[in-house]
């Protein structure tokens, strides 16, 4: 295939092509960029640029003549980056690789565009796109990575041995290259990756996350998470969902494999979002079922509480993994934590009370809540699917409902710890937080309104059953003077 019309009807291609003519360099568009074109995933975003000789020095021209281009160079590395009208290109030397066993950082010295094909992960990223005037727009595929694109087969330039002893976070590329494009990896390339695994130990949990989130944002995420458990790299980087894996028989009675459960949760959520972190509490949902697993003669197979100890084990994995441990995190949280809580609501007894206080603890993550559950239920039996589903229609239905009367997603009790305080005279201290809690319960069961004619008489009634006084009758008007403003945060007791 020649390229020539496609490097034509854009000007920045010409651009390279001259500025590159100009200095008397060789070069040429490689990797994903060439792959992509052959596979037709539309327009490229990021576009690699290699050079026989400096890349930077090539990078520094071709910026020159960009105007209003923002521009990186990274010398120790030589390597630059050019951004301009939304597209990044990213420019290099072409060099040959050597490593050492201890590190996947190599020792890099010039080379030519055959060194510089050879030292790339897989066939498909191997292949390159001549700037040259002489062969303008030529394929070149040493590899046959043209072969590789039309079996969709992920397999290295080498030998994969080699490639991933060198370097191996090239074993994960290839599960997420693999996921992402709907590929099979080569039977020897596979077989390297079994080989190599334990090499996976000399990579940071920075680097293996950022593979590991590329697979979970797939099309259909379960497809890497059984490669890297076929290879058995996922039994080294994410032991606690291997120990999901396994189904146990006790008097005739078996729990359902909870790995492959988890796997079609992800895979069903993932069908309408793309929220990575609502996709990681599909992943941990029930992450502590294994703890919690025992098996009862009468009752069969339970895992009590694993919502609550699923909950405690999100932050040490993504402390270990190196995610986000702020509002991400909390969300992943929330959502382990309550995500059996809407499966108790399916009965037609289901009270108004227990409507508010699913809305109050998940508060604005309700509606991600709601997905999660839809996506849990999974059978064989499409009926039940059907039924589940069905009940779930209801339930949400009544969550609107309770949500437009007492708007309890956005609760904000009117008695706060300020109102407390000032009417018992009271300082920051475990009783305040009592009696706020005890209003919090009243209102969220229905017993009282969150209107201050109805929750202040009851705080003055619990505050005195305490043992409190009176110290002073806060008014109306009083009492909405003491409620915290818009972003800000009331004192803590």
């Amino acid at each position: 295939m020649n390229f020539s019309e496609l490097l034509r009807s854009q000007p920045v291609f010409g651009l390279l092509a001259k500025v590159a003519q100009q200095m008397g360099l060789p070069a040429y568009l490689v990797g994903g960029f060439v792959r992509d074109q052959l596979l037709k995933r539309g327009k490229a975003q990021d576009i690699d640029i290699v050079c026989v000789g400096s890349g930077i020095q090539y990078a520094e021209a071709v910026a020159a003549r960009l105007p209003g281009a923002t521009t990186a160079y990274y010398k120790n590395f030589g390597t630059a980056s050019i951004t301009h009208q939304g597209v990044q290109l990213e420019f290099v030397g072409a060099r040959r690789e050597s490593y050492q066993r201890d590190s996947r950082k190599p020792v890099v010295e010039d080379g030519t565009l055959a060194d510089d094909q050879l030292r790339r992960d897989f066939t498909i990223n191997a292949l390159a796109i001549s700037l040259n005037s002489a062969d303008f727009g030529a394929l070149i595929d040493p590899f046959d990575g043209q072969k590789d694109l039309r079996t969709k087969t992920i397999r290295t330039p080498t030998d994969p041995n080699l490639t991933f002893s060198d370097d191996p976070l090239r074993m994960m590329r290839a599960v997420r290259f693999a996921t992402q494009l709907g590929f099979d990896i080569h039977p020897d390339t596979f077989d390297a990756i079994i080989t190599n695994r334990e090499r996976i130990s000399i990579i940071s949990a920075e680097r293996i996350s950022d593979e590991l989130n590329k697979i979970i944002l797939a099309k259909q995420p379960s497809y890497g998470f059984n490669l890297l458990f076929a290879a058995k790299l996922l039994h080294l980087i994410f032991p606690e969902m291997v120990a999901l894996h396994g189904v146990e028989t006790v008097d005739g009675h078996s729990h359902k494999d909870n790995f492959y459960h988890t796997l079609k949760v992800l895979d069903n959520l993932s069908a309408y979002t793309n929220d990575l972190w609502l996709r990681w509490a599909a992943i941990l949902h029930d992450i502590a079922k294994p703890p919690t697993k025992k098996y009862y003669p009468k009752q069969g197979w339970t895992f009590h509480g694993h919502e609550e100890r699923g909950a405690r084990m999100v932050p040490a994995i993504f402390k270990r993994f190196r995610l986000p441990l702020h509002e991400e995190m909390r969300f992943v949280q929330k959502l382990v934590r309550l995500h059996l809580r809407p499966i108790a609501l399916v009965k037609d007894t289901v009270t108004d009370a227990a409507i508010r206080r699913l809305l109050f603890e998940a508060g604005h993550d309700t509606d991600a809540l709601m997905k999660l559950c839809r996506a849990d239920i999974t059978s064989k039996d499409d009926s039940k699917v059907k039924k589940y589903l069905s009940n779930f229609d209801k339930v949400e239905q009544r969550i609107a409902e309770v949500e437009a009367r007492d708007q309890i997603r956005n609760f904000q009790p009117v008695i706060t710890g300020e109102v407390i305080m000032a009417t018992f005279g009271l300082s920051p201290s475990r009783p305040v937080g009592e009696i706020k809690v005890a209003v919090r319960e009243a209102i969220l069961d229905g017993k009282v309104r969150n209107e201050a004619a109805e929750a202040y008489p009851f705080m003055l009634a619990v505050g005195q059953k305490l043992g409190f006084q009176v110290k002073q009758h806060l008014t109306e008007p009083e009492i909405a003077a003491l409620r915290p403003q818009p972003g800000l945060a009331e004192p803590t007791e």
